[in-house]
């Protein structure tokens, strides 16, 4: 419990210590926090009992502040305090004990009904005519009478008109009802999982184009040389490549009420525009042909795949030709760092079994990422089904990022403003370099027939 003891003014402590009377916690408070209290304003208590006992309180606190004085005084002049006013001191403090007890006791009782009572207040619901008539503008468009010229624009926030009459007709949601609905979070549609990106090398670039040197040849004279001979000379050749900035957006209309109302709905948005461009950037990165806007791909530029000679396999399956696939990286000095496969297709390996129906390739119950051959496989459906890709990611390409991905709103495009439209864009900016087009091998899991 939370006593509320207040004093008209502050009391020496030179003189509280002095006294005999102890065990007394007491809050100084300002001057005018008596003439407070016995005007009923404390705890919002108003009866006349009340307004008593405060006032008892004012004068029991009034009387120790004056034997207060009188002792600072003594002390000033004689050094110490008199018998006389300690003992008035002591009877002083006693009585405004005594009164502060009653008073507290009083003070408790009218907090308990008020929490019986519920304590809080009645919420007024106003009409929509309510809210134009109290607002300012209202208030001095009706003062000016018949004189007033020019209009009164009043904003409402929806939500706090709790008593306007509201219809619900076909397409518009249940939720501007006197009773709201039930409304459940947005339910979206599927995602697909991108993982493309993340084998990939990082970076960042400020410039529109991205250069890079490319060997194209090398011709391998090393050889053990005698004293006094010429040393043999090596060729390497390079070609100056260069891999554009591209762009990738789209943009979509909103409603504005739509996004006023439903600030989870801004963010779904935002998110859904985030999505498409990841989803065409997936597909650019593997299949980009370099023509026009396009990246320049993976895909295009990879080796094709060529059983390296020296290795027979009989009956030949997608588990074995992704080995083979893996060797020829390896013999072109690349080696493999990851596999890229459509989900399908590597469904499909996983359920191989062995002549006694056991899964060769993990266990059903296995929580063990996709590996296989020791190298973690990248399933996505932006890989055509039938298709693979080996290669070594980190070494053989880059993805710069020009730009991140951004996401603007407008209402001035085309005729929004006046229909109440919002224009939402998303685009980015990047490059994609692949320096060896060797380290990557790219072929089909099965011939076609």
């Amino acid at each position: 419990m939370t006593k509320r003891i207040l004093l008209a003014g502050a009391i020496p402590a030179s003189f509280l210590a002095a006294c005999s009377l102890g065990g007394i916690r007491i809050a100084l408070a300002p001057p005018d926090s008596g003439s407070a209290a016995a005007s009923g304003t404390q705890g919002g208590a108003g009866d006349s009992e009340f307004k008593a006992l405060a006032q008892g309180l004012k004068t029991a606190t009034d009387e120790v502040k004056r034997f207060a004085e009188k002792a600072e005084s003594e002390m000033k002049s004689l050094g110490k305090m008199t018998e006389e006013t300690k003992a008035g001191a002591d009877k002083a403090i006693t009585e405004m004990t005594g009164k502060i007890s009653e008073f507290d006791a009083r003070l408790t009782d009218v907090e308990q009904k008020a929490a019986r009572r519920g304590g809080g207040h009645a919420v007024e619901a106003k009409s929509l005519g309510q809210h134009f008539i109290d607002s300012d503008r209202a208030k001095t468009m009706l003062a000016d009478g018949s004189a007033h010229k020019g209009s009164a624009r009043v904003t409402i926030e929806t939500k706090n008109i709790t008593s306007a009459t509201s219809t619900v007709g076909a397409g518009v949601s249940a939720g501007n009802s006197l009773v709201p609905a039930d409304r459940q979070p947005i339910v979206g549609l599927p995602n697909r999982t991108l993982r493309v990106r993340d084998l990939i090398t990082p970076g960042q670039t400020s410039s529109s184009n991205i250069e890079y040197p490319a060997e194209t040849g090398f011709t391998n004279a090393a050889a053990p040389v005698a004293e006094g001979n010429l040393k043999p000379k090596s060729e390497i050749t390079f070609d100056l490549r260069s891999a554009p900035v591209r762009t990738i957006a789209h943009y979509f209309k909103a409603s504005r009420q739509i996004l006023d109302d439903a600030v989870g709905l801004a963010s779904y948005i935002d998110g859904r525009a985030r999505y498409g461009l990841e989803f065409v950037e997936e597909a650019q990165i593997l299949y980009g042909n370099g023509t026009g806007a396009n990246l320049n791909g993976i895909m295009p530029q990879a080796s094709a795949y060529a059983a390296p000679s020296g290795v027979v396999v009989a009956s030949e399956t997608p588990i074995d030709r992704l080995r083979l696939a893996i060797l020829q990286a390896t013999l072109a000095l690349y080696p493999a760092s990851g596999i890229v496969l459509n989900d399908t297709d590597w469904a499909r390996i996983e359920l191989t079994k062995d002549s006694q129906g056991r899964y060769i390739i993990g266990s059903p119950q296995g929580q063990i990422a996709p590996t296989l051959w020791g190298l973690p496989v990248a399933t996505t459906l932006a890989m055509a089904a039938n298709d693979f890709l080996v290669g070594a990611f980190r070494l053989g390409a880059q993805l710069f990022d020009r730009m991140a991905i951004e996401v603007l709103v407008s209402s001035e495009n085309e005729d929004d403003f006046i229909r109440n439209l919002l224009t939402i864009r998303a685009e980015e900016r990047l490059a994609l370099a692949v320096y060896r087009p060797a380290a990557f091998v790219k072929g089909n899991l099965v011939n076609p027939a």
